[in-house]
């Protein structure tokens, strides 16, 4: 009998299946590192652990749109909608055109603007109705200087509801946003709370424990406006 061969045809065989999904989102990731590194801030996109922990920080049961910065190829969005966010639901902010279009492929009931997320207010006037439920931030807010990521964060704790969360993530230790200098009043409530006046946005802060599952290994950060800054 005529014994056959390995030619190696299998291992030249496309990769088929979630693998190769991920695979290509990771080309795409590099690609657009490459021509905008300040931007994409990270080399691969979110990874599944990250973006659960990131997406468990949401109540599918609050009212009002949840607003995502920075998508990417959408590890954080397909997080949520498993957590129970109705697609339709979601208002994604994007940077890149290419992920615009690859995100309005995979989530055509969302909301997706090509837009700064540093200018967040101008970006979203006219399609966040109401008070939104949640923004999920996974811009490399590190690489920016500190008044940009002081308007970030006011920007987006002046559109969701009352103690409802602005959660970001990092791969420092530290928080990715400041917890002294710029903010007055600072009132520190254990290891990992913070409470502070920052202008006319009081905020707390909690950083939840790292996501060790993640390459690298992150920090979730997650911040809400205090009931003195709700009120006021």
């Amino acid at each position: 009998m005529e014994q056959k061969h390995n030619s190696g045809v299998a291992a030249r065989t496309p990769l088929k299946g979630p693998f190769a999904g991920r695979f290509a989102d990771e080309a795409r990731f590099f690609r657009a590192w490459v021509e905008n590194p300040k931007m994409a801030g990270a080399l691969s996109p979110s990874g599944r652990y990250l973006a659960r922990a990131m997406a468990s920080q949401v109540n599918p049961a609050d009212h009002g749109p949840v607003i995502e910065l920075g998508p990417g190829t959408g590890p954080v969005t397909a997080a949520l909608i498993a957590r129970g966010v109705a697609e339709e639901r979601l208002i994604m902010v994007e940077y890149d055109q290419k992920f615009c279009e690859l995100l309005a492929h995979r989530y055509p009931k969302a909301k997706i603007i090509q837009g700064d997320a540093y200018d967040l207010v101008n970006t979203l006037a006219g399609h966040v109705n109401g008070q939104a439920a949640a923004v999920v931030s996974s811009l490399p807010l590190l690489l920016r200087p500190n008044a940009d990521r002081l308007r970030v964060l006011a920007d987006s704790l002046g559109l969701v509801a009352p103690n409802a969360p602005f959660v970001q993530f990092s791969y420092g230790f530290m928080s990715p946003l400041p917890r002294n200098g710029h903010a007055t009043g600072n009132l520190q409530r254990g290891p990992d709370a913070h409470t502070a006046k920052l202008g006319h946005v009081h905020f707390e802060s909690r950083r939840l424990p790292p996501v060790l599952r993640n390459i690298p290994p992150a920090h979730i950060w997650v911040y809400r406006q205090t009931p003195a800054a709700a009120s006021a």
